[in-house]
């Protein structure tokens, strides 16, 4: 048998349980990213979701402790340098990353220790 895989579908990432407004103001005033309705029957746990592209962000709301995993997703985008500006200027510390052939990239953490890569391929 062969597990016949055909896309990512979602990456989840937590914030700590009651912030989903300030997630808000990150994800959606910061960031830019559109918000999508959780179904009704996960909306009591907490958490935000959000649609990047073919695939959807959701942020679960947890009790969280005070580490930094290499745990996260990395987003392709295509105006890298313009956006590690952009974050910078919104005091998000930005962090250039090892290279890699043909891709630039960094990462940030959000509000609540999740690691985030954005990337471009040349």
């Amino acid at each position: 048998m062969k597990i016949q895989f055909k896309r990512l579908d979602h990456v989840q990432i937590c914030i700590p349980f009651g912030e989903e407004e300030n997630a808000r103001r990150f994800y959606t005033d910061v960031l830019g990213l559109i918000e999508i309705e959780k179904p009704e029957s996960l909306k009591a746990n907490g958490g935000l979701w959000y649609k990047i592209g073919e695939i959807e962000l959701h942020l679960g709301a947890e009790d969280m402790g005070n580490y930094k995993s290499k745990r996260h997703p990395a987003f392709e985008i295509g105006n890298l340098v313009e956006t590690k500006t952009y974050l910078e200027r919104h005091n998000v510390t930005t962090q250039d990353e090892k290279p890699i052939p043909n891709v630039s990239r960094f990462s940030f953490f959000d509000p609540y220790g999740n690691r985030m890569e954005f990337l471009e391929k040349r």
